[in-house]
């Protein structure tokens, strides 16, 4: 199956803090890796699997149930956790010469601890969102039989909205 991306980039840089002229290369991999980690999580193999086709097939629009939850409940996920796993990383290039660190003659680099500080502001808004989407879900599961329909080494969604960590 091809994949499918549930944000476009135009929809990551417009709805986040990145700027409008970042290049796409730098951050295209990271929506892939909040897509299969995260957003697969929480919808399941199957629910997943069932939104790519739609994108792929250029059907969504003849599924506008399918269409209201990917707008609504998807998209805003995705473009928070893909933040998530891009922050730490973008200021840094791998190639062949090595690990490079960027740098600007008319900025300021930020220190680690203030990326770890952007990154969990943006953790509480994927949050935010994944928990509007667990409690849709719930009330809603019978409009996509997808979401229960996992089986054998299919992911079975995350159905929690604690974000807590563990209790003991």
């Amino acid at each position: 199956m091809a994949k499918a991306l549930f944000i476009t980039p135009k929809d990551l840089k417009r709805y986040s803090v990145f700027s409008g002229n970042l290049d796409t290369d730098k951050f295209i991999q990271w929506i892939e890796v909040a897509q299969e980690i995260h957003i697969q999580n929480y919808l399941g193999t199957q629910l997943y699997e069932k939104i790519e086709t739609l994108i792929t097939t250029d059907a969504l629009d003849a599924n506008p149930t399918y269409k209201t939850l990917l707008e609504t409940y998807i998209k805003p996920m995705t473009i928070h956790w893909s933040q998530v796993e891009m922050l730490p990383f973008l200021a840094y290039t791998v190639s062949n010469g090595g690990i490079y660190k960027h740098t600007s003659e008319s900025s300021e680099t930020v220190t680690k601890d203030e990326v770890d500080y952007l990154a969990e502001q943006e953790r509480d808004i994927a949050q935010h969102y994944t928990r509007r989407f667990i409690d849709f879900m719930s009330f809603n599961q019978s409009t996509y039989p997808e979401y229960n329909s996992n089986s054998n080494n299919d992911m079975y969604p995350d159905k929690e909205s604690n974000f807590t960590g563990w209790v003991i």
